[in-house]
């Protein structure tokens, strides 16, 4: 920039701030807004090729109708859409089915929406995916009956369509045949995903389940509440909130992965806490940012930065002008 005021503004642009606490590249796209509630479906009505049951959410039924092209059996089809095509195909499919729930999409990175929609990333990279499908079998009420049909249908899709690996694929759902979705194993699910991937992967995680709302306990929520994904034994364990996610999911995640998040439960419009939204209500036409999104962290190692150059022998002044640009 040619002074060193201006490099040090350079630095820490919002967008600066947001790469360095989140490396990889995040997209989650949920059915409805924060303060909405998702509907279980009679998916048929989806026109889905071959669906798992007559039972399913209906967000990860309306998309998958996209994706296979409203029923024409061709999960590519959906390649050069745009996320905006997408969205609002999705709103439309479940609009005809009788829903109000409107798709909202969410991002590390303020994305032209009206660019492709891009959920694989380098083809020499590895696929991998975590699927939470919960019916909290037994429970009355709160019972569900399409959750583990959604993870059938995803699993589907993620292997015919786009070249997933069953081995590279960790399934949980409380069907007395996999991996029980308590709090502890969905948290490790989602460390062993962190941990395994490198850059140039692409990454899945589909939720379809209960989603709550709970008081929010540090000041970062607009509205007071945490949105939250509710584990079969939320009960006892508690409900995962969405800084819990954010911090050991999203900011985690290394720099060069690509990341899709599918969640499609009540309240999960903002579940993963990240920093641009767009709403395909047909009155938003691009990303916003979230001036909730918080980046304490990032204050802190910012400061770390601004005293490595006072000891540098940068002038104070410019430790005040970061601070203030902060």
């Amino acid at each position: 920039t040619g002074n060193k005021h201006g490099y040090f503004i350079s630095i820490m642009s919002y967008q600066d701030r947001i790469d360095a606490e989140i490396p990889a590249d995040v997209h989650m796209i949920s059915g409805c807004h924060d303060t909405q509630t998702s509907a279980d479906a009679n998916i048929t009505q989806f026109e889905l090729p071959d669906p798992a049951g007559r039972r399913g959410g209906a967000c990860t039924a309306a998309l998958l109708r996209v994706f296979y092209n409203d029923g024409d059996d061709d999960p590519q089809d959906f390649q050069g859409q745009s996320w905006v095509d997408v969205l609002r195909r999705m709103r439309e499919n479940l609009a005809a089915e009788g829903f109000s729930q409107v798709p909202q999409l969410s991002s590390s990175r303020m994305i032209d929406v009206e660019s492709p929609m891009r959920i694989l990333n380098s083809p020499s990279g590895t696929k991998r995916a975590v699927l939470i499908g919960i019916n909290y079998v037994g429970h009355n009420p709160g019972e569900l009956s399409g959750c583990h049909n959604d993870v059938r249908n995803i699993t589907k899709y993620l292997k015919g369509g786009l070249g997933f690996e069953g081995s590279n694929m960790r399934v949980l759902m409380d069907d007395g045949r996999h991996e029980q979705p308590t709090y502890r194993n969905i948290m490790r699910a989602f460390d062993w995903i962190v941990n395994v991937s490198q850059p140039g992967d692409t990454v899945w995680i589909h939720y379809s389940g209960h989603g709550g709302r709970l008081p929010d306990q540090d000041g970062d929520e607009e509205d007071g509440y945490d949105e939250t994904l509710c584990p079969i034994d939320f009960n006892t364990a508690g409900q995962i909130r969405d800084d819990d996610l954010l911090k050991h999911l999203v900011k985690p995640m290394r720099e060069g992965v690509l990341m899709t998040c599918l969640m499609d439960c009540c309240h999960s419009g903002t579940v993963l806490d990240l920093p641009y939204n767009f709403i395909a209500d047909g009155e938003h036409y691009g990303m916003e940012r979230n001036e909730n999104f918080d980046l304490s962290n990032l204050m802190d190692a910012a400061m770390g930065v601004a005293a490595a150059a006072a000891a540098a022998g940068v002038a104070g002044d410019i430790v005040d002008e970061c601070c203030v640009i902060l």
